[in-house]
């Protein structure tokens, strides 16, 4: 969430061919085949039950029945898998991230059951082609929706992938412009003025994008989900939701990225009946949150992160850590409470049915593709968040909001073949979804020998001395 400058100019420059030095893995769709799961529990993530004992046959990319055999009598032209004790769920989805080490990225990703990701923020010609490349099966990783460049306020936080907009038409314009680019939503940042981002929202209602991103900080998070904000990314507007709830008095211009995070500190003092009434009314609004908490949580542990000293750390390439360094070289620790109050706060929009999405805002440093997304989901569930929402807003949820439910985000006859094999119930512990046996992306299944090939790949191109800047 600070500044991503250099971040986005190397992006702009990445080969995108990079990860053809990993040959044991192909990149293009291989031909159409069938499997068939035998006697595997199927998780129904709407109605938060396991359906025992199925048999799914997959033909191609999709899923062309769903029965209650037991796996006897399997043609020998149908590649079978012994699904007994497993249980299927949909793809994982992060639902923010900024693309950057694509090779990388995309194996640690599959690894780890993530096949949907929403891109939050990269330059125009670098991020649509990847998300291209990637959904037609080319560059091998999960699915992408994208929004391009950021429009933020005059002179823009982060200049090399934002849009500065001073004036009403001016939003409207780069509204036009960036739809003709091909994004999937409008992405709005925290220094735009109330009557530009009014306007934004406006124009994109007309263009049938989706406006995402920060509350800018020159509106009041209720107003600004009237206005059309669809999704709102990381405790943004809800500092000042906390502040008002306590009486106190909050700014409405730009001030620094989480200038008010300090009145989440008092949480705990604001009127239990009065922060309730306030989630409903932002579940009538039609908002959704994507919380990003583990992206805080590391936060806390900046100084180990700078020294290597976090799990996953052997997938850091060299280009990413060096990111890391330059951007955010001189942060300091996060304060501890500020992810351990907004995950509580999570926790009330949940119980008001406030609907979430799991992101991690991949590329803050110590996020690790794939992996953070588990991290996420054992935050939510140790806070309270039941199980099966957990395993929703991994889900369901955003695969309705990207507008993508009628394939993806749930298994059922004539969807998308992209799923995970899992070895223990999820709706018990969450924790039991890092328990991946398999994985069908789009149709094509990886193994779980597979998934430890694609792990050290990905290890060896991170660890590749030529990686760095």
């Amino acid at each position: 969430m600070r500044n991503l400058v250099l971040l986005s100019l190397c992006a702009a420059t990445l080969p995108m061919a990079r990860g053809a030095t990993a040959p044991s893995v192909a990149v293009t769709p291989p031909p159409a085949s069938t499997y068939v799961i035998t006697d595997v529990n199927i998780v129904d993530v709407e109605r938060g039950i396991v359906v025992p004992r199925r048999v799914v046959t997959i033909v191609s990319d999709r899923i062309d029945q769903i029965d209650a055999r037991t796996g006897s009598g399997v043609p020998e032209s149908e590649k079978a898998i012994a699904g007994r004790g497993l249980y299927l769920i949909p793809g994982l989805v992060d639902a923010h991230v900024h693309y950057f080490d694509a090779p990388v990225f995309g194996r640690l990703m599959i690894a780890n059951g993530v096949l949907l990701v929403r891109d939050m923020g990269m330059p125009n010609d670098y991020i649509l082609k990847l998300r291209d490349s990637l959904n037609r099966g080319e560059t091998l990783g999960p699915e992408m929706i994208a929004t391009g460049a950021i429009l933020d306020g005059d002179p823009p936080l982060i200049p090399p992938i934002s849009l500065g907009i001073k004036t009403p038409e001016e939003g409207r314009a780069a509204v036009r412009e960036q739809g003709k680019a091909g994004v999937n939503m409008i992405k709005v940042y925290s220094g735009l003025d109330q009557e530009v981002f009014q306007a934004i929202a406006d124009e994109a209602q007309q263009q049938g994008l989706k406006v995402v991103g920060h509350v800018p900080d020159s509106i009041y998070i209720e107003e600004a989900a009237a206005a059309g904000l669809r999704s709102s990314e990381h405790f943004f507007g809800f500092e000042k939701v906390t502040g008002s709830l306590l009486g106190e008095p909050v700014k409405f211009q730009y001030a620094g990225m989480g200038s008010d995070a300090g009145y989440l500190q008092r949480l705990s003092e604001v009127n239990p009946e009065r922060l309730r009434s306030t989630c409903l009314r932002l579940k009538a609004s039609g908002l959704t949150v994507c919380p990003t908490v583990v992206a805080f949580q590391i936060g806390t542990k900046m100084s180990a992160v700078r020294a290597g000293d976090f799990p996953g750390s052997e997938y850091i390439s060299g280009r990413v850590r060096d990111m890391w360094k330059l951007l955010w070289a001189q942060q300091n620790d996060v304060p501890d409470f500020i992810w351990r109050q907004w995950v509580s706060l999570v926790k009330e929009l949940n119980k008001a049915g406030v609907p979430l999405m799991v992101g991690t805002d991949l590329m803050l440093p110590g996020i690790v593709p794939g992996y953070s997304v588990h991290e996420e989901m054992g935050i939510w569930q140790d806070a309270g968040i039941p199980a099966v929402d957990v395993l929703r807003s991994a889900t369901l949820v955003p695969a309705k909001f990207m507008g993508l439910d009628r394939r993806l985000g749930a298994i059922a006859k004539g969807k998308t073949a992209s799923m995970v094999l899992v070895r223990g119930n999820p709706l018990e512990d969450i924790r039991n979804v890092r328990q991946i046996e398999g994985v069908f992306r789009r149709g094509r299944y990886f193994s779980r020998d597979d998934l430890n090939r694609l792990l050290h790949e990905a290890k060896e191109l991170a660890q590749d001395p030529n990686s760095a800047l």
